[in-house]
């Protein structure tokens, strides 16, 4: 017997559950790929790691150990969190992110690529900029479009709580 109320329909995920999800899957996405580049490049997970953490600490982050790159872990995962957030608080004001998420989300991995590029990056302690040439910037947005707007997206999309 189904209740014509929607009385026994099972609760949908809040925001909370839309926002860690999107963040994390972005959060791993993201971090494996860099690390994979990195790899790829002569370097490793330990960079990687300790490059994000100059965010916080400057240069300094390059000579700590692996309680660095652990803290470079966490302001990944907390900046993945946070663009999740932002999408998730933008889908309620603009359906078309959830309606159409594969298109929204390759957007929105785009513009978080260049906000990071332009605004974060040099905002923070960061010791390095944005240079580096044109093919590699390009396989920087394929990544930010492929790990971290479109898993938001899909996800945000998934899990989102109807506006009130």
């Amino acid at each position: 017997m189904t209740a014509v109320n929607g009385e026994n329909a099972p609760a949908r995920p809040g925001a909370a559950t839309a926002i860690l999800a999107a963040g994390a899957a972005a959060g791993v996405l993201d971090i494996l790929a860099a690390i994979a580049r990195s790899t790829l490049q002569g370097n490793g997970a330990l960079v990687v790691l300790k490059a994000v953490a100059s965010g916080l600490l400057g240069r300094d982050a390059f000579r700590g150990g692996s309680g660095i790159a652990a803290l470079g872990l966490l302001l990944h995962f907390i900046i993945a969190t946070g663009w999740a957030a932002l999408y998730y608080a933008l889908s309620r004001r603009l359906s078309v992110l959830v309606e159409r998420p594969v298109v929204s989300g390759g957007l929105y991995g785009v513009a978080v690529y260049w906000l990071m590029r332009l605004v974060v990056v040099p905002l923070s302690a960061a010791p390095f900029g944005g240079g580096g040439s044109t093919a590699g910037m390009l396989v920087a947005i394929a990544i930010h479009i492929a790990c971290v707007g479109l898993p938001i997206a899909l996800l945000v999309a998934r899990f989102r709580s109807p506006a009130p």
